[in-house]
């Protein structure tokens, strides 16, 4: 039996002053990033070109949506700050569970 269920999109994100402009920044400067991070790397000989222009058709997608649906949007930098704390709290509890 296959079985369907529907999720309740999420709300909308409250309004404060500046969110638009902070949702424009992290739009952009996520893409733009790991596009440096491809650029930097030892073999990067016909990577980069393509790299960077995807990144900017992402960054320009990403753009729209925090700028013209800002109420949708969520950020990224909250999403990879939650990622990153949760994997210390895990590294700390296993260091105070395991022995030494």
């Amino acid at each position: 039996m296959f079985v369907l269920v529907r999720r309740e999109p999420k709300p909308d994100a409250s309004y404060w002053p500046g969110r638009r402009l902070l949702a424009a920044v992290d739009a952009v400067v996520w893409p733009f990033g790991l596009a440096m991070l491809v650029a930097l790397t030892p073999a990067t000989e016909g990577l980069v070109r393509p790299a960077l222009a995807v990144a900017t058709f992402w960054a320009l997608l990403r753009l729209c949506g925090a700028v013209l649906a800002n109420e949708r949007y969520r950020f990224t930098t909250w999403w990879f700050a939650r990622l990153v704390a949760l994997l210390l709290l895990v590294g700390a509890v296993m260091k105070l569970v395991m022995p030494a």
